[in-house]
Order: structure tokens, then sequence, then C-alpha cells
């Protein structure tokens, strides 16, 4: 029981720490990940014919002790097979050490499974006493000195590779090579005390290793990766203020704290550019949009203390809280004013208009906005007729 029992160890801790890795996600893109997966399959499974083994073998249950036998060398195979598999997608080699590493692979699992069939008539791999004791064969310890030679050599050229490497990759790369090093010390060990099992020791420290110091290191570097592109998403390329997307959102967390009644108080400010079409259909979109920016330069200026948000083409909106919505029609008189100075030195046209939410009477955000939007719009009229 003691020999399952370090078998159950190294399965449970496995299964927990590599447990997102081993669910297959939808449009997984990455090789590597999915390589890696394999592998661990294979361990687990290898994990769980050592465990019956420890079981069967104490009971001295000869046939199916060796039936549990044989499946636990052809899964040490694949396990290693799979482990180069990963080993090459991860370092992205494709030369002629990439095709020494899958062929080996693929040598000694032919090799186990051909050993193991001779091994029914003829017991070079493994066999068993009159007294039901387990017994090594000559062809154990080869498999077993290959698969060293391959774990040691994989170790190497990793850790050459990461020498000319630097940062996180090189902390990976070190990290696999010292698994494959692990590996190949336990496996030693395994040839030498073949009733320990040290194999699965082994497996389980290698993953250990992988799991803890590069697939967390890439799930941070994926969450960054995540955070970089969610704060793109949420600003407007073109003028640098936030995005549809974030005023959308910012809507959202507004109609929230309307229905809690923290919210009580706040203003918005509709914009929209004057004569953009005129300049894109007469000088074109480039200057379109640098009349845009222009225009946002002027909003945001204005109104430096609150969010800007470019909901539109030439469309923006601006929600007043604080200082801003107290200071709300000193903001919006300055503003105008500077518009009329703009449209006497035929500089950028903004329209405005602004309405602030009234509790009772509004019942959402957007019929703040649709107050605001049509005092917008009157202005438009006015700056148009004028």
């Amino acid at each position: 029981m003691y020999y399952a029992s370090i078998g159950m160890i190294s399965l449970i801790v496995t299964v927990i720490i590599n447990f997102e890795i081993l669910k297959k996600h939808k449009n997984e893109k990455r090789d590597t990940k999915r390589r890696y997966r394999h592998f661990l399959y294979a361990v687990i499974i290898y994990f769980v014919s050592d465990i019956l083994w420890g079981y069967l073998y104490g009971e001295r249950w000869v046939i199916p002790t060796y039936i549990d036998t044989t499946i636990f060398f052809i899964f040490m195979a694949i396990s290693v097979l799979l482990w180069t598999r990963f080993v090459t997608a991860y370092l992205n080699t494709h030369g002629k050490f990439a095709k020494f590493l899958l062929g080996s692979g693929w040598v000694i699992l032919t090799y186990q499974i051909v050993a193991l069939i001779i091994n029914c008539f003829i017991p070079i791999f493994f066999g068993f006493s009159a007294e039901k004791e387990y017994l090594p064969g000559k062809a154990r310890y080869i498999t077993l000195f290959i698969q060293m030679g391959l774990y040691l050599s994989t170790s190497i050229y990793t850790l050459a590779v990461a020498v000319k490497t630097d940062g996180e990759e090189k902390a990976h790369h070190r990290t696999i090579g010292f698994s494959g090093i692990v590996m190949t010390v336990f496996i030693a060990l395994q040839s030498f005390f073949p009733l320990m099992p040290f194999y699965a020791i082994g497996c389980l420290f290698a993953t250990c290793m992988i799991h803890s110091f590069v697939y967390k290191d890439e799930t941070l570097e994926m969450g960054r990766e995540i955070g970089t592109a969610k704060q793109m998403a949420y600003r407007d390329p073109l003028t640098g203020v936030k995005s549809k997307l974030a005023y959308l959102e910012t809507l959202a967390k507004m109609e929230n704290r309307m229905e809690e009644g923290s919210l009580t108080q706040y203003g918005v400010v509709v914009f929209d550019v004057n004569g953009l079409k005129k300049i894109n259909d007469t000088l074109g979109h480039d200057r379109g949009d640098e009349y845009i920016r222009s225009a946002c330069r002027l909003i945001c200026v204005q109104f430096k203390h609150s969010p800007v948000y470019r909901i539109g083409g030439d469309e923006f909106a601006a929600i007043l809280e604080g200082g801003d919505y107290e200071n709300r029609d000193v903001l919006l008189r300055a503003f105008e004013a500077v518009v009329e100075e703009n449209r006497e030195k035929g500089k950028v046209i903004v329209s405005s208009g602004m309405a602030v939410y009234q509790p009772g009477e509004d019942s959402s955000y957007n019929d703040v906005f649709r107050r605001a939007d049509k005092n917008m719009y009157e202005r438009k009229k006015y700056l148009k007729d004028n």
C-alpha cells in the first residue's frame, strides 16, 4: 500500500495544480499547451496504472499484475513521446534536433511495444518468480537507459537555448531543462530500485516545476495582455478619449448606482461636430479626421475633469459629477464662448447640449441623454442660422 499511496498522492497533486490546463478550451490555438495537456493525460494514466500495480502486487495477483505492468510500461513510453512533442513545440524548433527528439520518442515507444509482445513468450522485460516476486528483465534496463539519455539530451539542448534568451523566456527554458534533469535522476533511481515509485515521483516534480515556473507565468502574462487589450478597446484610436464600449459600460454602472440610490446628481453634455461632412467631401477624410481631433481637444480642454467619450463618428458625450457638476453652467458657457470665437475665425465648431438628472422624474439615463441631445440640436440649429 505504501507504493500505491505515492502514486495516489502524485495523481491528486498533478490533477489539482494542472486542472485548468487539463480542460480543453474552445478555439484553443496554442499547440504548445495542447501538446502539454496530452503529455499530462499520459502521465495521469501512468499514475493510475502505478497505483493499481502497488495494490495488485501487494496482493500477489500475478495475472492482473502482469497486465497492469504491461500498461504501465506502454504509457511510460507514450509519456516520453508526448514529452518530446511538447518540448519541440515549446522551443518552436524544426531542425535536426527536433527530428532527433521526435524520432527518439517513437523509437522508445516502438521498442517497448515490441519488447512487451516478446515478453508474453520470453520474459525479457519483466517476469515473476515461482514465489510471485517481480523480476525486472534486461529490456527494462535498456528502455530506462534510453529514456535517461533522451531526457538528458533534451535538458542540455534546452539549457543551451536559454543562454541565448533573456527575461521570462530564459527562466521558462531553464525550468524545462531542469525538469528534464529531474526526470533523468529519478529514472536512474527507478532502474536501481524497481520496487520503488521513483518514476512517478519524478513525473510529479517535473510537472510541478513546469506549472509553477512556466504556465503560471504565462497565465499572468496572458492576464496582462488581456488587460492591455481591454484598455485599448476602451480607448478611441482616433482621438484618445474613452470609446463607445467604455461609454456603454459606464452607463450600466450608472444605472446600477441610480437603482441603489447612491447616484442622485450628475449631468450629461452631448456634443456634435458641425460641418464634418463638407470637410470630408471637399478636403478628404484625413482632414476630416484632423477636424474631429481638433473638436475633441476643444471639448477636453473645457471639461478636463470629466470623462469624455466618443459615442459616434462626430458625436461625443461628457458625464459630469462632483465639481464639474456643480460648475456645469459656467463650464458650458465657457465652452460656447470658445465655439463662438472659433466660428468668427473659421475654426472648428461644436454644438453642445446639457441636461441634469432629476430623481423621481427620470427613470433611466436615457431620459437625461434625450434632453441633452434635444438641447444640442437646438444649439446646432442656432449656430447654423446665425
